[in-house]
């Protein structure tokens, strides 16, 4: 893995050592999906699901033996702004709560026996409010994308990525209008419960800010480090390890598929290893996922971040498998 303080050239340079698909693996998972009791197709995605597991491995015969659900924690300057109904000391009281198990994504976790890390990002230093200044200088994003590499180390073979952090979906909404274009309105959404006055602030935010940095915002990772946050750095290059380490990714919500959208701006291919795990409730995800051609796994109505929508997808992942993995042949059974 890189050091802390990788330039932003040394992180482009990672993009030329990403692994490919092993479509030898697929073709193997799909001679074997053919002896499978069941008429062909019948599992629908779950078939597909198990191909990618196997492409972005590189094993014909994929495992789920150490799945990791990463959320990383941040704080942000942009609250400063009113755009959200909590305070930003909630995101530390949230790690609190996930550390004494008490979060929904821990109770996810323990129902589908996902292993849970929670990364506290700086929490009592937030950003730079994005409406006046960029959110992080090269230095310190550059240093959290490559604690976000370093923070898949240990062996783990699927990964979700999630966050937590009080006014993170106005940073979402700002990377999506700098990247997409549109109204800044077209990208923001409610977050944790604005109300009307509160969700006019953060369009005023979002517009506010994308105007501030807009002659720098031709350049994916100017994007992520003047408008994101330490949370958006660290998911980007946690997926950009899991890729060189073969290991497939399970993206959150909006927020998540906000730092696999830098990713996709630099290289529409760097993301070919994850998986939307769901369409948030967050309005504008649905159109952020199309932007990046990826089809939520599951459509729950969930807006709650930290992992959940990942995780829940991971439980169907993991179901897939043991299908695969578990089912007798037509041999076996003796049918047909």
């Amino acid at each position: 893995m890189p050091p802390t303080g990788l330039p932003f050239d040394d992180i482009r340079a990672l993009f030329q050592i990403m692994p490919p698909a092993s479509q030898e693996c697929v073709d193997m998972v799909r001679a074997r999906d053919a002896e499978l009791v069941k008429p062909a197709g019948a599992l629908g995605r779950l078939e597909e699901i198990v191909e990618w597991l196997a492409a972005w491995q590189g094993k014909s015969k994929p495992t789920i033996d150490r799945p990791l659900v990463a959320i990383f924690a941040a704080n942000h300057g942009v609250v400063e702004q009113g755009v959200s109904k909590w305070p930003s000391a909630v995101t530390r009281q949230m790690m609190e709560t996930f550390a004494a198990g008490g979060g929904a994504v821990n109770q996810i976790c323990a129902a589908y026996d996902l292993g849970l890390k929670v990364f506290d990002l700086a929490l009592d230093l937030p950003t730079a409010d994005i409406t006046r200044d960029a959110a992080l200088d090269e230095r310190a994003a550059a240093a959290t994308f490559a604690f976000g590499m370093e923070a898949i180390a240990g062996g783990i073979d699927l990964l979700c990525v999630g966050e937590m952090g009080i006014g993170n979906t106005t940073v979402a909404a700002a990377i999506n209008h700098a990247l997409y274009g549109g109204k800044a309105a077209d990208w923001v959404g409610r977050g944790a419960g604005v109300d009307d006055a509160g969700l006019a602030r953060k369009i005023d935010a979002v517009e506010r800010a994308v105007a501030l940095h807009k002659a720098h915002l031709g350049d994916p990772l100017e994007v992520m480090r003047r408008l994101g946050g330490r949370e958006i750095c660290a998911i980007a290059g946690a997926i950009v390890a899991a890729r060189i380490e073969r290991v497939p990714v399970i993206i959150d919500g909006y927020v998540a598929t906000a730092a696999a959208a830098i990713l996709h701006a630099v290289d529409p291919c760097a993301i070919d290893h994850c998986m939307a795990g769901h369409r948030s409730g967050e309005a504008p995800h649905g159109e952020a996922l199309a932007r990046l051609g990826k089809a939520p796994l599951l459509d729950l109505g969930m807006r709650l971040g930290e992992g959940s929508g990942a995780a829940m997808a991971a439980g169907v992942v993991k179901a897939a498998l043991a299908c695969h993995r578990d089912m007798a042949t037509f041999a076996q059974a003796k049918v047909g």
